[in-house]
C-alpha cells in the first residue's frame, strides 16, 4: 500500500543522510518528491538517477536564505502543484566548546537549522490554509531536548525547533494544517562513518537499544506523520533514538 500516493512533498536537505532516507521512502510509496540541495549537485543527480522516477525533482535551493525559499515554493507549487508535505531537514554542525566558539560558528548554525525552518514555514503555510491542509514536519534532535557538551550552538537550534512547531501547531491547526517534531538520536550516516571506533563504542552504550539508528528509522517516522495515519497528530515531538530520551 502506498501512503503518499499523488502527494506533494518538499523535503530539504535530502541529497544526503537522513534526507536522503526520507526521499527514496516517499518516492517508494508514491509522492511527488522535490528537494533541495546546497552544494552537493552531484549527489542529487545520482540520487535522482538511481531512483529512476518521473516524479522526483532536485532544486539548488539555500534553505536559510528568505528569498530564496520563497522562490522555491512558488517553483515546486508550479512544478508538481499545491505542497501538501513539508519536511523541514536541512542542518549542519559547527560543534566547539562555549568558550572556543565564535559568533559565526554560532550564526551559521541558527541560520541553517533554525531560520531555515522558518523560512520554508513561511512561505508553505499561506499554500496551505488556502487548501485546507497539510503536513509539516521539523526535523529536531535529542540534543535539543537535553543538551551535549560542545554543541551549545547546535542543541540551541534544535531546541529552539520545538517550541516552533508547537507554537505552529496551535496557530493553524483549526485549518487542518499539522505540524511535529521528529528528534532522532545517533543515526548512522556519512558523518557518524568518520568516527573513531572508541567513540562509537561510547555513544552506543547509552543507547537501551545497544545500536545506531538507521535513516530509514527516521523516514519510516515521517512517512507515518506526513500520511493520513496521523491526522490527529499535530504538536507533538516523536523521539527516534533507541530510548536515549527515556
Amino acid at each position: 500500500m502506498k501512503l503518499l500516493e499523488n502527494k506533494v512533498c518538499l523535503i530539504t536537505g535530502g541529497s544526503r543522510g537522513i534526507g536522503t532516507s526520507i526521499v527514496k521512502t516517499f518516492v517508494a510509496h508514491g509522492a511527488k518528491v522535490a528537494f533541495t540541495y546546497r552544494s552537493s549537485a552531484s549527489s542529487a543527480e545520482s540520487l535522482i538517477s538511481d531512483l529512476g522516477a518521473d516524479h522526483v525533482k532536485a532544486y539548488q535551493s539555500d534553505a536559510s536564505d528568505y528569498a530564496q525559499s520563497e522562490e522555491l515554493v512558488k517553483q515546486v507549487i508550479a512544478d508538481f502543484g499545491p505542497i501538501d508535505v513539508l519536511i523541514n531537514n536541512a542542518g549542519i554542525t559547527k560543534d566547539t566548546l562555549m568558550l572556543r566558539m565564535g559568533e559565526e560558528q554560532w550564526d551559521q548554525v541558527i541560520e541553517v537549522n533554525l531560520k531555515s525552518v522558518f523560512n520554508l514555514t513561511k512561505h508553505v503555510l499561506r499554500p496551505m490554509l488556502k487548501n485546507r491542509g497539510g503536513s509539516i514536519i521539523n526535523m529536531s534532535s535529542v540534543v535539543g531536548v537535553f543538551g551535549n557538551a560542545g554543541q551549545a550552538n547546535y542543541a540551541a537550534s534544535k531546541a529552539g525547533i520545538l517550541g516552533f512547531t508547537k507554537s505552529i501547531a496551535k496557530e493553524v491547526g483549526s485549518r487542518n494544517i499539522r505540524c511535529n517534531a521528529i528528534a532522532p538520536g545517533f543515526i548512522a550516516t556519512e558523518m557518524t562513518d568518520e568516527l573513531d571506533e572508541k567513540v562509537v563504542e561510547d555513544y552506543t552504550s547509552k543507547i537501551p537499544l545497544k545500536r545506531f539508528g538507521q535513516g530509514e528509522d527516521v523516514a519510516n517516522t515521517c512517512l507515518y506523520l506526513a500520511s493520513d495515519m496521523s491526522t490527529y497528530v499535530t504538536g507533538q515531538v516523536l523521539s527516534v533514538c533507541g530510548g536515549m530520551n527515556t
